[in-house]
């Protein structure tokens, strides 16, 4: 069992970081050193090692490619003015897998695979770690089935990895935003809560389509009426409506609980903000609108952080915004930067030392 026992490490010969700017870098483009594989076999976690960076021999037959088995996480490691390297709530992270796991009837990571894993590959690639305002070190961990046979059940084999990758920010501007109406993210039941693969397969057509209207994602809403709002492309959504934040509640199994998102609405109350978490309709949106109560609208997200919205429509009407004239989410992004980038006191106890 892998708990007590050492994670086995191959060692490079030379650097690829010689070879890469990390100025501008965009996201997802460029992997470290390092990464993480770990093999479930028999029931129980084995072969785990850390080695160079590299492709992965697969059977055509391997059993994520047909039947979707695939599960991800989201996390990033930040460098402070010490220089020292801390990940942002990674045991959240850890946790939310698992729960993504046991919904897409896969076997759960254990905590030391997952953190100590984890903090293992970060130190070793830990010179990947931008030092430069709104950068960071974006960590991937991820499983999926690796039967290598064709049949409608759960794998009986599977692979964890852990990838990681020096990136910018996401979303360089502020957004315009298509309300979809057609075309539906997730549905009580389902597994809009898991951060599954197929999730975000199932969203890229709705997005083109958007984004041939000329906006750069859409905002999800729910199945039935297609009237509740739900996430925004692959992040959580806020409104400040008059002195309110509000953003959908995760009862109805449909929004990906965010750590960013569970974040900002700490934060948000830092500020002296209530924060409502609750069914939206966009009725209410646009009535704020037209009455001048809608303030500012935003998404969060671990790729994201916060990403101001400055256009949304819904139908034939379109709300515009003043993003330069925003309080709300510039203070909460300055804050979450501040507390990442040991600029602040971590009050709540976030950020993990490597």
């Amino acid at each position: 069992m892998i708990a007590a026992a050492d994670f086995n490490i191959t060692k490079i010969e030379r650097s690829k970081l010689t070879d890469i700017n990390l100025e501008n870098i965009p996201f997802g483009k460029y992997f470290t050193d390092y990464m993480l594989e770990a093999d479930f076999e028999d029931g129980e976690w084995r072969n785990v090692e850390i080695k160079p960076y590299q492709p992965l021999l697969l059977e055509p037959s391997l059993a994520a490619i047909h039947y979707g088995q695939a599960i991800f996480e989201g996390i990033k490691a930040y460098k402070n003015e010490a220089g020292e390297v801390q990940i942002f709530r990674p045991l959240d992270n850890y946790k939310r897998f698992n729960i993504s796991a046991v919904r897409m009837q896969m076997p759960e990571v254990p905590e030391h695979l997952f953190m100590e894993g984890m903090r293992t590959l970060i130190n070793l690639d830990r010179n990947w770690v931008p030092n430069k305002p709104d950068h960071s070190l974006y960590i991937r961990p991820f499983m999926f089935s690796s039967d290598e046979m064709i049949g409608v059940r759960p794998s009986e084999k599977y692979k964890f990895m852990i990838i990681l990758s020096p990136t910018g920010p996401y979303y360089a501007t502020p957004m315009r935003i298509y309300v979809e109406e057609q075309y539906v993210r997730a549905v009580p039941g389902g597994v809009g809560y898991a951060k599954a693969a197929g999730n975000y397969g199932a969203a890229m057509y709705a997005t083109a389509e958007a984004k041939k209207k000329g906006y750069d994602q859409v905002l999800w809403t729910d199945a039935f009426e297609h009237k509740y709002v739900q996430e925004c492309g692959t992040m959580n959504v806020f409104f400040i409506i008059g002195n309110k934040a509000i953003t959908p509640g995760l009862e109805s199994g449909t929004i990906l609980a965010g750590v960013t998102r569970d974040s900002v609405i700490q934060v948000l109350k830092d500020l002296g903000l209530t924060v409502e978490e609750r069914s939206l309709n966009i009725d209410e949106i646009i009535e704020a609108h037209k009455a001048g109560e809608l303030k500012e609208v935003f998404g969060t997200g671990t790729a994201a952080t916060i990403s101001l919205i400055k256009e949304l429509r819904y139908k034939d009407y379109t709300m515009e915004f003043d993003v330069n004239s925003w309080t709300t989410a510039p203070s909460v992004k300055q804050r979450m930067n501040d507390i990442r980038y040991g600029k602040v006191a971590d009050t709540h106890g976030w950020m993990q030392k490597i």
